[in-house]
């Protein structure tokens, strides 16, 4: 889900239904402030949470949202469900039923789970050409050996989707434990790499996205909205 990005222009003549050189007035008039600033330029780019009065009229006030959960096991990441509870239900903000999943989480698996409706946003934390680090921890039926690692990081082909996975990051914590690292979001991945030793995974857990940490505080099924560092170094 992509933000609405356009001109200021554009976006007041649609808005407004008036022409456009009638917008170019009104900007030379000062009528129009953007996110509190007075606005003359044609050329400026807005998107759906830039903050638009025209004539001390507000006719864009959306606010972007960034909600941390807790998932809890037996919760379905999705907005609508006739089955399990979904994420949604769990949330306790107003413009729930507006946020879209950043990264959904199996219905077995737990942790850090984010909601927002900002689209671009998504985009960077999801997408793998951004690089951005998953952190899961997992607990496996069998003990792991050494040769997990270079396996993971040499990435493994799947030939039913005729894929290779991005290099992961693996590191064992005691015989039955081991923290992944994912760059990517492929159907199962985690124990479907691990199915390739036949390791059944009996527990899964997200830890982090990015510099996004699961707030310790949280109890299963809490959520909180993200802070403003949070959000701004979602890359790091």
């Amino acid at each position: 889900m992509e933000s609405k990005r356009a001109r200021l222009d554009r976006f007041i003549s649609q808005h407004l239904k008036v022409n456009r050189k009638n917008v170019r007035l009104m900007l030379a008039k000062g009528q129009v402030r953007v996110d509190g600033e007075l606005a003359r330029d044609i050329d400026l780019i807005v998107d759906e949470f830039s903050h638009i009065c025209v004539n001390d009229e507000v006719i864009q006030a959306k606010q972007a949202s960034y909600i941390m959960l807790h998932k809890p096991v037996g919760v379905v990441s999705a907005t609508v469900d006739d089955k399990h509870k979904t994420v949604i239900e769990l949330l306790e903000c107003d413009d729930r039923n507006s946020l879209h999943i950043v990264g959904r989480l199996d219905l077995n698996t737990s942790g850090l789970l984010l909601l927002t409706n900002d689209g671009r946003w998504s985009k960077q934390l999801m997408d793998p050409e951004y690089k951005v680090g998953k952190l899961y921890r997992v607990e496996l039926q069998n003990p792991l050996t050494v040769e997990y690692i270079s396996a993971f990081a040499k990435g493994m082909y799947f030939e039913f989707e005729d894929i290779t996975t991005l290099p992961a990051e693996l590191e064992i914590v005691d015989s039955h434990t081991a923290l992944v690292t994912l760059y990517e979001g492929r159907y199962h991945q985690i124990k479907r790499m691990f199915g390739r030793f036949r390791n059944p995974v009996v527990g899964l857990h997200r830890i982090s996205v990015g510099q996004i940490v699961l707030d310790k505080t949280l109890a299963s099924g809490q959520s909180r909205p993200l802070t403003p560092e949070e959000i701004k170094h979602k890359l790091t």
